[in-house]
């Protein structure tokens, strides 16, 4: 670039841009910043009545610049910006208006250095006053000197008692004589520097001799640890080994190099000798035994629960050490249903030899040991699965300052989430997670190191030697990515990247290291940041994490429109953030007193983060989960006990208040399956002032699709987005399009041109009319339930993108369906985008998930009459909402209606899920927090009841009752179609059976009932499955076939339903009526959606 020019504003984004202008106010202010499309060339920007017009500037092959203006303006080239600017400060050059006025360059802020964000400093160059000039040297010599006297100064500063005589005279000759003679090498061309390579030889010379007697020995170990090395290679490297010409480094990389091969074949054969590689070891997991309590006729009797992961086998039993009464294999074991009003009680769901469907249920100690059971369960389904692909992965997220000292010798806390806050059972302690991602700062070890201390931590906890992924370092701060081995074939496209944040985003002494890959058909994304540290440099930390969005470059590279936050399907941002407790200094001991009472809640209330989330300045549309335990930083090193929050400084006190500075968020696409399961952090890890944390996650991923059906018989698949009309918040004068991406479609699809047809208050309402149909690679509704669509608004001028965000297929399963999304670009908002949506896939069965095992029984149903009783005599199960609803603020609606709270994971409340044969209301599937079975509204009392918290650990609720991801009131959730709600009137009227809700789509192709009175038909002509957490004879409808109702039970004490018979009934389900022959409902919730009508 030039040399400094007032109007050259750098990579700065286009809205601050608008802002700066919008500042300068006058007609005819300019600025010019680099392109945030393509790279090398920049922006001219010009402010015109209150508008702002960009154009491009644009390099050619002789790197000349011109300007894209106006059509039938002879295009002029020039060398230099300086040159083109001053053109174009002549009228009549095809720009609305001449350059005038050029905006000044704010000066960053917060940029004054801290002794704590330095790398170390060196000692003081105490030259006399008068030797001043010497530094500023201009010819070669004299450069040379002023290097060769700073490195006698150092020398003389340092304490060189540890180092022989001999050696102190080798490097005080190199640097008074011998570096003249290097220089000039280098100025001749030779890079080689001879006297430096002598000095090591010299000081290397016992060494050398040591690696010649030392490297054939390690050979010959080697050759017998490897059978596979031939006599030939041997024979070659020995030769090369004992070849003392070599230089010492070279020697001493064969060496070591030598050295880690012989430490890993070793440990691999050990290991595989005892059955630690690849998880293939006897007994993983222990035995497991839990106390619990049944009732009998009204008394509670004394069980006991014994898992046995490894054998895939519950047992029942009377007393701990006797004989086991039942048990029963993982494919017996149906469903867990777990009780929201009593966090202790569980629901087992079994099937005996005699194909009996049983309920068993128990009361836990407590919470945590409920959590305990269904997560080893659920490792048992898992590890006994025969799917070929896991549905479902557990991650592990931890964060560290080390504090530039080693590890303690025992970190095993860490890995187990042992400590404060959020935290697994002791029964959970030897369930190894699928991936660890751990994030490190201020890290003084190497990277091999690090790694192998990691891997040896877990192979003593899981038994399982992990693979590692990926490393990345940036000076001290480092991300290191460990996974299971049989994982290994699932993993591709890894990326790494870092960027500096720290003085003048020249020093990696701050900054992000990042890690991308795709494990079968999901992206992950990891970044470890360590922003700027002081209470008072929030904006300063503020700039760091955009500029972290901006330039980690990870992910697929074809998604180049889209920061790294729209990039992954799951994204998770840790590290050493910074963020401060803003209290008064006078306070210290105040927050002291409440951080050992364990109230938190004032001290959350003016966390940095959580006020600059709250504000939408920074990562906006992630989560956190609450956090329950203690502020991480600052202590005093080897203790708990104390926070050292005051620091002696040259210029007076310093404050470091308690803070919560190291943080997990994450972020991931809308209605994809995540749930944190441990948030907290570590009691007994204290080399560091700050303290580990750890985060557990539960992860649902997409399996690399095959479709089984033939495509050249397959209906073609199709995504039809229409009525698009975007408001973006920006003043530019330009025309705007929409592109589309997507990993199920061949490549990107761009709209036509929208037309602007409003301006108001520095935004623009874009109306994009035209239907844009998208055809997926594969129409099989399995497969396309999985995809998202991401859109992007981008300039027609510019090519810039003005907003993005991101629509999953899974919400338009049903019908013709409206979307809202909000939509931002490098972190900030940028504006919305509403439209239409509908999906036509093929015919499918869908499949059940891992994370479908676990449900929560809703304790307090809904009231509301209907044909088949009243509901509120019966315990309705429902599916837990442990989606990701509020992605983007985004929504979904119909008409003038909007839903706020679905869940993917539950179908719409007039429908059944596959499966579920009961054919009243009461017993029909539920969407939670949306409406009754009649459509009839629920009071809010009602609709708060339905919010539960994760269903793992339970309720974690402190100060503020409900986790982030169910505090529907509060936030813009995805919401979903409901194509089959009654007609007008008809409220009396039984829900129609269908497909369940959450991967399955009515073909277009199949026949639909004509009238709505046929979907009523419909349900009285086939039996269904029982319900799969009820089951029961269901009031007002027609009995099942004998066979199926052993004992008819009453009414009120449901059944559940046989789980094997999912798959047989489903495929038989007759699909439910289209959209279009669906009528509204009248009497709706005003916060819930009537379903859209298909367009014709």
């Amino acid at each position: 670039m030039q040399s400094y020019q007032p109007w050259y504003h750098g990579n700065i984004t286009r809205s601050k841009a608008e802002d700066l202008l919008s500042k300068a106010a006058r007609d005819g202010s300019f600025l010019i910043r680099d392109s945030e499309s393509i790279q090398g060339a920049y922006a001219l920007c010009v402010l015109y009545q209150n508008c702002v017009y960009t154009y491009r500037i644009l390099p050619n092959e002789d790197k000349k610049l011109s300007v894209q203006a106006s059509e039938g303006v002879p295009i002029r080239f020039f060398a230099m910006l300086p040159e083109l600017v001053e053109a174009y400060y002549s009228p009549n050059m095809g720009l609305v208006t001449h350059l005038q006025y050029s905006v000044q360059r704010e000066e960053d802020v917060d940029e004054d250095p801290e002794s704590n964000n330095l790398p170390p400093q060196l000692p003081p160059r105490n030259f006399p006053a008068n030797d001043a000039k010497d530094s500023d040297c201009k010819s070669p010599e004299q450069s040379c000197k002023c290097l060769s006297d700073t490195f006698l100064m150092r020398l003389q500063l340092t304490d060189l008692s540890a180092i022989p005589e001999e050696h102190q005279m080798s490097i005080q000759e190199y640097f008074r004589t011998s570096i003249f003679l290097d220089a000039e090498q280098v100025q001749n061309g030779n890079p080689n520097l001879p006297g430096l390579k002598k000095l090591i030889i010299s000081i290397c010379k016992t060494l050398n001799s040591e690696i010649s007697n030392v490297l054939p020995s390690l050979e010959v170990f080697h050759k017998t640890l490897d059978q596979q090395v031939s006599l030939g290679i041997c024979q070659h490297q020995k030769k090369s080994y004992a070849d003392s010409g070599q230089s010492v480094s070279l020697r001493l990389e064969q060496l070591t190099k030598l050295l880690y091969s012989i430490e890993d074949k070793a440990k691999s054969s050990v290991f595989e000798s005892v059955g630690y590689e690849g998880g293939q070891r006897k007994s993983l997991i222990p035995l497991v035994t839990f106390e619990v309590k049944q009732e009998s006729l009204g008394i509670p009797t004394k069980m006991f629960l014994k898992v046995d992961v490894e054998s895939g086998k519950l047992y029942f039993k009377k007393s701990k050490d006797g004989p086991e009464d039942k048990n029963f294999v993982h494919n017996k074991i149906l469903q867990l249903v777990k009780s929201q009003k009593m966090p202790t009680k569980l629901v087992i769901v079994v099937e005996t030899e005699k194909e009996k469907i049983l309920r068993k249920e128990f009361a836990f100690d407590d919470t945590k040991k409920r959590e305990g059971f269904c997560q080893l369960l659920q490792q048992m389904k898992n590890k006994h699965s025969e799917k070929p692909e896991p549905d479902m992965i557990s991650v592990f997220v931890g964060t560290w300052n080390m504090g530039n000292m080693g590890p303690p010798h025992n970190i095993k806390s860490w890995f187990q989430c042992k400590g404060q806050g959020k935290t697994p059972d002791d029964t959970a302690d030897h369930i190894p997670h699928d991936f660890y991602v751990i994030g490190t700062q201020e890290d003084p070890l190497g990277e091999r190191e690090w790694a192998e201390t990691m891997k040896e931590v877990l192979r003593n906890i899981t038994h399982i030697g992990f693979k590692q992924v990926a490393i990345h370092t940036l000076w001290n701060i480092r991300i290191v990515v460990l996974a299971k081995p049989e994982h290994e074939n699932r993993i591709s496209h890894v990326f790494s990247d870092s960027v500096k944040t720290g003085i003048a985003n020249t020093l990696g002494n701050k900054g992000a290291v990042g890690v991308s890959f795709m494990f079968n058909g999901t992206s992950f994304g990891f970044v470890n940041s360590h922003l700027t540290s002081g209470s008072e440099k929030k904006l300063r930390r503020n700039q760091n994490y955009t500029n972290i969005l901006r330039f980690l470059n990870l992910g697929d590279k074809k998604l180049n429109p889209f920061d790294i936050t729209n990039r992954f399907t799951h994204l998770f941002w840790l590290g050493d953030l910074n963020y401060r407790v803003e209290f008064p200094t006078t306070e210290a001991e105040y927050m002291v007193t409440k951080i050992k009472q364990q109230q938190y809640q004032e001290l959350l209330c003016k966390d940095q983060l959580s006020m600059e989330r709250n504000d939408g300045k920074i990562f906006l549309h992630f989560d956190e989960e609450e956090i329950t335990f203690a502020p991480t930083y600052r202590f005093e090193r080897d203790t708990r006990e104390k926070y050292a929050y005051t620091k002696a400084k040259a210029t007076g006190t310093k404050y470091n208040l308690p803070s919560w500075c190291d943080r997990v968020l994450r972020k991931s696409y809308p209605l994809v399956h995540v749930v944190c399961q441990a948030y907290g952090c570590t009691n007994d890890i204290m080399t560091s002032d700050h303290s580990p944390v750890f985060a557990t996650f539960e992860v649902g991923v997409a399996s690399q699709f095959v479709s089984k059906q033939d495509p050249n018989s397959a209906p073609q698949g199709g995504i039809q987005i229409m009525n698009c009309v975007a408001m973006l918040l920006t003043k530019s004068k330009t025309k705007f399009f929409i592109e589309y991406h997507s990993s199920c479609l061949e490549k990107t699809v761009k709209t036509s041109e929208g037309e602007n047809t409003e301006y108001s208050h520095g935004s623009i309402k874009v109306w994009f009319g035209n239907q844009v149909v998208l055809t997926p690679i594969i129409s099989d509704p399995e497969y396309l339930l999985d995809q998202h669509i991401l859109m992007c608004v981008k300039s027609t001028d510019s090519d810039e993108s003005y907003g993005e965000g991101c629509v999953a297929l899974r919400a338009a399963q049903l019908c013709y369906t409206e979307f809202q999304v909000t939509l931002t670009h490098h972190g900030e908002k940028t504006g919305t985008l509403t439209g239409g949506i509908q999906l036509q896939t093929s015919e499918g069965k869908p499949t059940e998930k891992l994370y479908d095992f676990i449900k929560i029984e809703r304790d307090d149903p809904v009231t509301s009459k209907c044909k088949g009783g009243d509901l509120s005599k019966n315990s309705i199960t429902q599916a837990h909402d442990i989606t990701n609803p509020n992605y983007m603020g985004v929504t979904y609606k119909s008409g003038k209606l909007m839903d706020k709270g679905w869940s993917y994971s539950m179908p719409p409340k007039t429908l059944a899920i596959a499966g579920q044969g009961s054919k009243e209301p009461k017993k029909g599937g539920f969407d939670v927090g949306a409406r009754s079975p009649t459509g009839k509204p629920l009071d809010e009392d009602e609709r708060k009841s339905e919010m539960f918290d994760n269903p793992l650990y339970g309720s974690t609720g402190k100060s503020r009752g409900l986790s982030k991801e169910q505090d529907l009131q509060q936030k813009d959730h995805l919401a979903p179609p409901d194509p089959l709600l009654a007609a007008d009137g008809d409220a009396e009227r039984p829900p129609v059976p269908t497909p369940r809700n959450r991967s399955f789509t009515c073909s277009e192709n199949r026949p639909q009932p004509p009238v709505p009175g046929a979907s009523h038909s419909l349900a009285q002509k086939k039996p269904v499955v029982p319900s799969r957490s009820e089951g029961g004879m269901a009031q007002g409808r027609p009995p099942l076939p004998a066979k199926l109702r052993p004992g008819m039970p009453d009414p009120q004490a449901p059944k559940p339903r046989d789980y094997r018979d999912n798959s047989e009934y489903l495929g038989k389900l007759k699909p439910a009526p289209r959209p279009s022959q669906s009528q509204p409902h009248k009497d709706v919730h005003p916060e819930v959606p009537k379903m859209g009508r298909s367009v014709k």
